[in-house]
């Protein structure tokens, strides 16, 4: 028989798991109304939907509708709600935007948000309209919007070569993915040029300029195959979807992997979009890699800049980023390649090379080689290589210049001074080794000229005729070539150890600034604590001000900081609450609020956003590259602020635990003894009730003494469980005098005569034991519950001692019986609440109530064995020197 298919166990997993997201966040649903180009009726569409869905039931609200002065569009807006612009100036001119904060108070369950690639006025709260529709998802509410085929991310370089237009305003390929439907609206070309004359796409001089630029025939129908390819792209990953969810093979993802190579060039960012859709063709997963050459110029300025937009790019379609450092590019794309299993690489190549690219090995030759088997795919552009980064600015470059001469006029000095003793190849020598003392401290500039410096130096002063350039031997020529040539590769090596050199220590001090957090936060439980660790590592590793904001759900957005002149304005904080909301960074150099003056970044454990971590950045945003580690660095003060949490969620419910089995013990223990009693006067009492029963006196003294007893044996339990309630809350204050011991006893005695019955009570109170300064009341109970625990364990013969003496810097009070005394080990559990002896009876109270008054006062007392058999309660109090 044919094995039954089954589902990949991973992939089943992952669907499991973001079906509980989604259900969880309780997100809205996204519907993009796409088209390949203006006036194919997306807007007119959307809003003939909006119309079916109202007549249906459905809550529907107008946000933003762009109708471009189009009748037809405008005529479908009648009978729909419509949500006022928001009015912001800028720059002296007033614009008018879509209001963010009116549609999320007002929460309808359908929102029409045109324009999804549309680019907010400054001031606004998100950067694109994208970002605005993503929040309206997180709050619940369904979006319906538009977008045109030239404004996906991933398709940016194909609409530039297709149409000559180089478009600004587009949406990352996520939010498509996100859509839980695309609806395409096509058009054929020659209609839409027809409604373009007709004035239904454009007015004026627009619809003019746009038939001769954009809306040319070949680019219509262009653009419409790139939106119908994407729109079945679509289709297929829903289909292949739908078939996974339903157990079926043969649909999942193939396996493979892409490995996508970026630099600092421009054209890295047509790369990326390349990877992405091959990796969205091979239904396959794609990482960026970008190799950190310590041979080559480390990127700065614009170019770090530009590397790091083309980073945040790959991440925005879905990329894992990688960052690695290798001797040659080559080797670190094959060392990634090998690692992650990827058998495509794409590579970006210049159609023009460069003059010293013509003279090494390509990274393409090299990655095949040390690649075999990969599928290299070139992604070729004609557009020129930037400039060559400045590594340093010129003020230390000239410094480095000024350093090199001074090298070699130093060395030209000593070999001169020493020419009689030194030949001409210790002169080479000695020029060589102050080139490697400018490579080691100075840039490539700066050993570019010692090494110039140091042959013309050579040559004018060492070879003769001496003075002169002018050489007497051809051969020093050769001399002069393999002097500057050595210079050159001494000073390329001494650089590459240098680069190799700061990135390992770069790569050690993140790695000790991790650690270092770790260390900390694990030696403390207590949320502020770590968040005052977290916020002055920040500051460290950053060097700017840091504040950690905890407590998510509270208005006040207290800032736990190491800093008194950090503090958060209105602003800051708008910025803040939105981190703590969403669970997303914002503030400046993001998408949201990037007119801030702080960046924060949510500190999310598992699933929860625990707080913040704030970073002011006044002048510039973080450096570019750091925000993969600010990711990093988050990471273990979330999870330390999560195990806080779990902690004390443990400990909560340890207490209520205990609580809960103290109570079923007290209820199962009292309610025991509360029938006992109870039973014994309800029978009393109804034997003396009965008219028809006469009895003799005798009978009818012993039923009022039993009701008597019992009546007494109730209240006595009753006021156990209210002192130990007073005295474990901590309300009872003890009103101390100055009592003999004897006279404590006694009064003690008076009140259990009828319990101890006739066993006898010796009372030995030694010479020189003074008063006891102490609650009378309070310790009188403390003797009636020891005389009751005694009668409770011994026989009716059974003697009770009562001693008290002065013993080691304290008074002692004694009281031993002869009952079966306390087992071995449990000395101190005779002491805890509802424990009583095998043979007892009652609530267990009476010596818990006996520790707690002794500890009101200052005192202890333990129990022990007696000698002989028994057990043995020795009580110790201060010693006080009672007044005169």
């Amino acid at each position: 028989m044919e094995e039954t298919p089954r589902p990949d166990p991973d992939a089943l997993l992952r669907r499991v798991q973001e079906e509980a997201r989604a259900t969880e966040s309780k997100r809205g649903q996204l519907k993009i109304f796409f088209g390949f180009a203006p006036g194919v009726g997306k807007t007119f569409s959307m809003l003939e939907s909006a119309r079916r869905l109202k007549a249906a039931g459905t809550e529907v609200v107008v946000g933003c509708v762009e109708t471009h002065g189009r009748i037809e569009t405008a005529k479908q807006l009648d009978g729909l709600e419509v949500l006022p612009r928001r009015r912001i100036e800028h720059r002296g001119v007033k614009l008018e935007e879509f209001d963010l904060d009116a549609a999320l108070a007002r929460k309808p369950r359908v929102l029409l948000v045109d324009e999804l690639a549309h680019t907010n006025a400054p001031g606004s709260r998100h950067a694109r309209r994208y970002s605005d529709v993503l929040e309206l998802l997180d709050a619940g509410i369904d979006v319906h919007t538009t977008l045109n085929v030239q404004h996906v991310e991933s398709l940016n370089d194909v609409i530039r070569q297709l149409t000559g237009v180089e478009v600004r305003e587009t949406v990352p390929d996520s939010v498509l993915d996100r859509a839980a439907d695309i609806e395409l609206i096509d058009l054929p070309p020659d209609e839409l040029l027809g409604r373009l004359e007709a004035g239904k796409v454009y007015l004026g001089e627009q619809a003019e300029r746009a038939s001769r630029n954009f809306f040319q025939r070949p680019n219509l129908i262009g653009l419409r195959e790139l939106a119908l390819r994407r729109t079945a792209e679509r289709v297929d990953a829903d289909l292949a979807r739908l078939r996974e969810q339903q157990l079926v093979r043969g649909v999942a993802a193939s396996g493979e992997r892409v490995l996508v190579l970026v630099g600092t060039a421009p054209s890295s960012a047509n790369v990326i979009r390349a990877g992405r859709r091959l990796a969205q063709s091979l239904h396959a997963t794609w990482s960026v890699v970008w190799v950190d050459n310590p041979t080559g110029v480390a990127p700065a300025g614009t170019d770090l800049a530009r590397l790091d937009h083309h980073l945040r790019l790959a991440e925005s379609l879905g990329a894992s980023v990688q960052r690695v450092t290798a001797p040659t590019v080559a080797q670190g794309v094959a060392d990634v390649a090998e690692r992650l299993g990827a058998r495509h690489v794409v590579l970006g190549a210049p159609l023009r090379k460069r003059l010293r690219d013509r003279f090494r090995r390509s990274v393409l030759d090299s990655v095949l080689s040390l690649r075999p088997g990969a599928q290299v795919h070139v992604v070729s552009d004609a557009s020129e290589w930037p400039a060559p980064p400045a590594t340093q600015p010129r003020s230390i470059r000239a410094s480095g210049v000024v350093a090199a001469c001074g090298v070699v006029v130093l060395a030209t000095a000593v070999g001169y001074l020493l020419r009689g003793i030194f030949t001409l190849q210790d002169q080479i020598m000695l020029y060589l080794v102050g080139i490697m003392v400018t490579a080691s401290l100075f840039d490539r500039v700066a050993s570019l000229v010692a090494s110039t410096l140091a042959v013309a130096a050579y040559d004018f002063f060492f070879v003769p005729p001496v003075f002169t350039f002018s050489v007497d031997d051809a051969r020093h020529a050769l001399t002069f070539a393999m002097m500057f040539a050595v210079g050159l590769v001494i000073s390329g090596l001494t650089l590459r150890v240098r680069r190799s050199e700061q990135a390992s220590r770069d790569r050690e001090n993140r790695t000790a600034a991790l650690y270092a957090l770790s260390r900390e936060l694990t030696q403390t439980l207590e949320p502020r604590a770590m968040a005052v660790i977290l916020a002055r590592r920040a500051r460290d590793v950053f060097g700017v001000d840091a504040g950690v904001v905890l407590d998510p759900h509270g208005a006040a957005m207290e800032l736990q900081t190491t800093s008194g002149e950090f503090s958060l304005g209105s602003a800051e904080r708008a910025v803040v609450r939105w981190v703590l909301d969403h669970g997303r960074p914002a503030g400046r150099g993001t998408e949201t609020l990037p007119g801030s003056e702080v960046v924060a970044f949510p500190l999310i454990a598992t699933t929860d956003c625990l707080g913040a971590l704030v970073l002011l950045a006044k002048e510039r945003g973080l450096e570019p590259g750091a925000r993969d580690f600010v990711d990093a660095f988050v990471q273990p003060a979330a999870l330390a602020l999560e195990r806080a949490q779990l902690s004390v969620e443990a400990q909560r419910a340890s207490v209520k635990a205990e609580g809960e089995q103290l109570r079923t013990t007290l209820l199962r223990t009292v309610s025991h003894d509360l029938r006992t009693p109870l039973a014994a006067i309800t029978g009393a009492a109804t034997t003396l009730k009965d008219s028809t029963m006469t009895l003799p006196e005798s009978e009818r003294h012993a039923l009022l003494e039993s009701i008597e007893d019992e009546s007494a044996r109730l209240e006595r339990l009753i006021g156990n469980l209210l002192d130990m309630t007073r005295l474990d809350s901590g309300t009872v204050t003890p009103r101390r005098e100055w009592v003999p011991v004897d006279e404590v006893v006694g009064a003690a005695l008076s009140r259990v005569e009828r319990v101890l019955g006739k066993r006898p009570v010796r009372v030995e109170v030694k010479e020189g034991t003074p008063p006891l300064h102490v609650d009378p009341v309070l310790f009188e109970q403390v003797f009636l519950n020891l005389f009751e625990n005694a009668a409770k364990y011994t026989s009716g013969g059974s003697g009770i001692d009562v001693e008290a003496q002065v013993e080691a810097g304290s008074v002692q009070v004694t009281v031993k019986d002869r009952g079966p005394g306390i087992a071995p080990g449990h000395e101190e559990c005779v002491f805890e609440p509802f424990v009583f002896g095998s043979v007892g009876h009652g609530a267990g109270l009476g010596l818990a109530i006996v520790r707690s008054i002794v500890r009101v006062h200052g005192g202890s007392i333990t129990a022990s064995r007696r000698e002989g058999g028994g057990a043995c309660f020795t009580l110790r109090l201060p010693l006080e020197r009672p007044p005169a």
